[in-house]
């Protein structure tokens, strides 16, 4: 069982010819609404490669929590340890899509900011994934309680309490992110995971490159989705105990199958997808 700590949402989508550019109104655009949340979608999409997964995470007590929580329930994600908050409002994350794939959010936390450490006592946990749209300090509570494999999406990049980054056995950062924690993601022994979008992926082990992987060419729709569906399968597979370059390959391959269709969790792919595609790509 993996229990996903962190952040569940409603995305509202705009999808239109091109992003705004500062002051700049951009029309004809197309809008959508998805659940979404990185904690929300790297569950989703944990559970849709075959893991089962649990999710601590809070709505808020509105009419949008259901609508947050639809693919999750519908997709068989033990929703246990979801609250429901009064007085908060569910996350929402504003998305606008341009023509070729790439995108802008705003994130508006909601319930996700009410999330505590005691929140995550009375669970028992094995192996753990968080994201950083909660607290540090509830995912370091949830990290402490595992006792099986930590995973930790290190998004958005903050300040983090040195204690969360030792308790890791895997920490996933896109480049950006990667240049703003520098040394610091390798300070602790963790496996290192560094995503460069259409480029691929590599791995790192104490600083130093252990695997890179370049993804399989795809009709690219929307990237959003994209990064959290690479940390799930990551995950999923060194849980499963594939050999580090494998489960980097595995990670890049579902990473790809996420952009060729449009929203978070609609986009996530099913593991018999990313058998398939691995297949097609590399034997």
């Amino acid at each position: 069982m993996i229990t996903v700590t962190g952040s569940i949402n409603l995305d509202i989508v705009a999808t239109g010819p091109s992003l705004p550019r500062p002051g700049e109104t951009v029309t004809n655009a197309r809008l959508a609404r998805h659940p979404g949340g990185k904690g929300a979608n790297q569950a989703l999409a944990a559970r849709r490669l075959g893991a089962d997964v649990r999710l601590i995470g809070a709505v808020g007590a509105d009419e949008m929590a259901e609508e947050a929580l639809k693919l999750l329930q519908a997709g068989g994600v033990d929703l246990s340890g979801v609250q429901h908050i009064n007085g908060e409002t569910t996350g929402v994350a504003l998305i606008a899509v341009a023509a070729d794939g790439e995108n802008l959010i705003v994130v508006c936390p909601g319930a996700n900011k009410a999330l505590r450490p005691a929140d995550v006592a009375g669970h028992a946990i094995t192996h753990m994934m968080g994201v950083l749209e909660i607290s540090a300090d509830t995912l370091l509570a949830a990290s402490e309680a595992a006792t099986g494999f930590v995973s930790l999406n290190l998004a958005p990049a903050m300040a983090v309490p040195g204690a969360l980054l030792a308790r890791a056995s895997l920490l996933c950062v896109n480049e950006t992110e990667a240049a703003f924690y520098g040394d610091a993601l390798h300070a602790h022994g963790a496996l290192v995971a560094v995503s460069r979008g259409g480029d691929g992926a590599a791995l790192y082990r104490d600083g130093r490159e252990i695997a890179r992987e370049a993804p399989p060419q795809v009709q690219v729709v929307d990237t959003v989705g994209a990064g959290d569906t690479f940390t799930a399968a990551l995950t999923v597979a060194l849980i499963e105990a594939m050999p580090e370059p494998d489960a980097l390959r595995f990670a890049v391959t579902a990473g790809a199958l996420a952009c060729t269709r449009p929203g978070a969790q609609p986009s996530l792919p099913q593991r018999a997808e990313v058998d398939r595609l691995m297949r097609q790509t590399w034997q």
